[in-house]
């Protein structure tokens, strides 16, 4: 993601040399198949390892992506922009996040088109993701949250169920 703004929500991660238990077995799934970045700061690599050349650095904890491919402890990613490329599984979490495309949304009070409107996202805003059927999915961005088109959110496959 190629953005200026820097979205510094939730507590600062450390990336340790083992896994919690859920992050590890979610992180064994056959790609390809949505997570997000952990850390406040991730390198992306051009291969699948630390002798490779950074092609991009992420300062965006929670941004959601799309695995790939995998070898060994490292995953090929893709990110909202389409940009593929390396990073260690540590990096990584399974914790399910949106990005919101096109234009404004609004995040509703109930997964209806006809429900109170309760606030807006931009383009660009990453927020965590559940409860995702018929269409719908509920979108947290710091505690402010709302039922959001699923079509409108870069994170989860169109008709996908959480």
């Amino acid at each position: 993601m190629r953005h200026s703004v820097v979205w510094l929500g939730g507590a600062a991660a450390i990336v340790a040399a083992v896994l919690p238990a859920g992050e590890a077995s979610a992180q064994k799934r056959k790609p390809p198949y949505f997570a997000s970045i952990s850390a406040g700061e991730a390198r992306m690599r051009t291969g699948p390892g630390k002798n490779y050349p950074v092609s991009w650095t992420f300062r965006r904890a929670d941004l959601p992506i799309k695995v790939v491919d995998i070898y060994q402890d490292w995953r090929k990613i893709e990110d909202p922009d389409g940009t593929q490329g390396w990073m260690q599984v540590g990096l990584l979490s399974d914790q399910r996040t949106g990005y919101v495309t096109g234009g404004l949304v609004e995040l509703r009070a109930s997964p209806s088109s006809s429900a109170h409107i309760d606030w807006r996202a931009a383009p660009g805003v990453v927020g965590r993701l559940s409860r995702c059927s018929g269409g719908w999915c509920y979108f947290d961005v710091r505690g402010r949250g709302g039922y959001v088109e699923q079509a409108r959110l870069w994170g989860v496959d169109p008709g996908e169920d959480l």
